[in-house]
């Protein structure tokens, strides 16, 4: 039993009760969104841990990738960068390594990882290949399949797999002459396979048997967005709307079978499309979760692409996204570090609570207005224990400390506030 079966027969899970408790809503009315398919509590039967809920109405979650790559595997390191991704409030974590022990690594991430955890299986596999000098194009369907029931028999909450990207959803793509091409790293390893072998995607041929093997341990699919604009120039396009097409049509199928489904976008778009890629999934995918990736509203910012990355993330988010996924200042240089995820962390759940606020979430807008009070009284303490990094303010603050007690440099004794209050002027 997943927790969209509970939801269907009426029943309130104990996962559903902890999610309602964190949002600040009933239960009941958490199972009526789950029960719809209009939100998720991934969570995979053999973890235990602080669980959260994704959807419509929610306050928004953010994701941070963690993971190896071919030139630079380190698992302590990758400890690091997760507990860097928890203490600054990430609500989940996603695994993408594809170098050194891809085994050990994900054991390290879901022991002590206390949030949920993602993963995409195609990875692995082309890792394993690739280490016996060999590419995707060897791949079997049934590596594929074992590889996805490996990682969700050892516990990974929610996967992400690229069913969208078909044969013919993959020919659009290639006839829209786009400036980037398929930027997706799974999309582009499956339209290769599929280009070598002139067969389907097995991911989309034999949804039922991915299913299957989700249901089996409540493993959300993250049904990716392997052809998602890599440009803001290829940005709306007809290979990306034809892939969300196919994605709603597979978010029905899954919730037939009791799986619990997000969907995944873009990627590179600028402002003014942002909204209409959202409610364009939110349509054709009957209100499914949605999981974006920044949005990115520039190309031409590395290094600062966590800016970029949080600037379309509060557009996107108040429009309706569920979900953000991080972007770092490494975003397209190189792999992040420890510093990067907490940067990439704080820039996006910045993002989200500003959307939230928008969106009138009431627990969002009593932080902030509880963060106001304190600063009418110059209360430091109260301010740093609502701060979104109370390490930072804590560290600002401490420039101050030659000045009066009450007030910070920028001020001084002229502080509006301390004359205020003296003054009674209200």
């Amino acid at each position: 039993m997943t927790q969209l079966d509970f939801a269907k027969q009426g029943s309130i899970t104990r996962e559903m009760q902890q999610a309602a408790e964190y949002e600040g809503i009933s239960a009941e009315e958490l199972r009526n969104l789950i029960a719809k398919g209009w939100a998720v509590i991934p969570k995979n039967i053999k973890r235990t841990f602080s669980v959260r809920a994704i959807g419509k109405g929610l306050l928004t979650k953010v994701n941070a990738n963690i993971g190896t790559s071919t030139d630079h595997a380190d698992i302590k390191e990758e400890m690091k960068k997760l507990e860097a991704a928890i203490y600054y409030g990430a609500d989940s974590v996603m695994d993408l390594s594809t170098g050194g022990d891809l085994h050990a690594i994900r054991k390290m991430v879901l022991e002590h990882s206390t949030v949920m955890v993602g993963a995409v299986p195609i990875y692995q596999v082309a890792a394993e290949l690739s280490a016996k000098d060999k590419s995707i194009l060897d791949m079997s369907e049934n590596q594929l399949f074992d590889a996805i029931e490996q990682q969700c028999e050892e516990g990974i909450d929610y996967i992400t797999v690229h069913c969208g990207v078909t044969q013919h959803s993959a020919e659009l793509a290639s006839k829209q002459r786009r400036v980037m091409g398929i930027v997706s790293r799974g999309g582009s390893l499956l339209a290769a396979w599929m280009r070598h072998h002139k067969k389907e995607n097995p991911l989309y041929e034999h949804f039922d048997r991915l299913c299957a093997i989700a249901h089996k341990y409540d493993v959300t699919l993250s049904l990716g967005d392997g052809l998602r604009p890599g440009a803001i120039a290829d940005a709306t396009d007809a290979a990306q709307i034809e892939e969300l097409v196919i994605l709603g049509q597979l978010v029905k199928k899954a919730r037939e079978a009791g799986v619990q489904v997000i969907v995944e976008g873009p990627g590179h778009v600028p402002m003014d499309q942002i909204t209409a890629n959202i409610i364009a999934e939110k349509r054709i995918c009957d209100n499914a979760p949605f999981y974006v990736l920044g949005p990115l509203t520039t190309d031409i910012a590395p290094g600062y692409d966590h800016i970029v990355g949080a600037i379309g993330g509060a557009i996107a988010a108040l429009a309706g996204a569920d979900f953000l996924c991080y972007v770092t200042p490494a975003e397209h240089l190189c792999l992040p570090t420890v510093e990067d995820v907490r940067l990439g962390v704080i820039g996006t759940r910045i993002a989200a609570h500003s959307a939230d606020i928008a969106k009138g979430i009431p627990k969002a807008i009593q932080q902030d207005f509880e963060m106001s009070q304190y600063r009418k009284a110059l209360d430091w303490e109260g301010m740093f224990s609502k701060a979104i990094d109370p390490d930072m303010a804590r560290a600002r603050r401490k420039k101050s400390e030659d000045y009066e007690e009450k007030v910070c440099t920028m001020c001084g004794k002229l502080c509006a506030i301390k004359t205020h209050n003296e003054c009674e002027l209200l």
